[in-house]
């Protein structure tokens, strides 16, 4: 499996993006697919995760309201519109399958992540 993280950078507080991950190696329309995020000195936690059917997300507290996760079956693709950013969601975000489950990755591969800075 592979996951290619793209789109990260840095924002000032109250700003806006979008990062992208493109998927492969798995039957990508199958899976659900999530977001995490490594902030330096802390382990990685669980963002946002999206269902194939029904489409439900699911968002961590911090994120709520803030962040939307998305996908595109086509593409193999899946997204995390961040808007509202503050200087604690400074991390590097990780996609990832999802395990429903287990409510934990589907695999130990990860990919290399991008980071997002939000700073002034």
């Amino acid at each position: 499996v592979q996951f290619v993280e793209s789109g990260g950078g840095l924002v000032q507080p109250g700003g806006s993006l979008k990062v992208s991950c493109a998927a492969s190696g798995f039957t990508f329309k199958s899976a659900a697919m999530s977001w995490y995020r490594q902030a330096p000195g802390k382990e990685r936690e669980l963002v946002a995760y999206i269902n194939v059917l029904p489409i439900r997300q699911y968002y961590a507290d911090p994120v709520k309201g803030r962040f939307t996760i998305a996908r595109d079956n086509d593409k193999n693709t899946v997204y995390l519109q961040m808007t509202s950013l503050k200087p604690e969601d400074t991390a590097v975000y990780y996609c990832m399958a999802f395990s429903v489950v287990q409510r934990g990755p589907a695999y130990d591969s990860w990919g290399q992540g991008t980071k997002v800075t939000v700073s002034s």
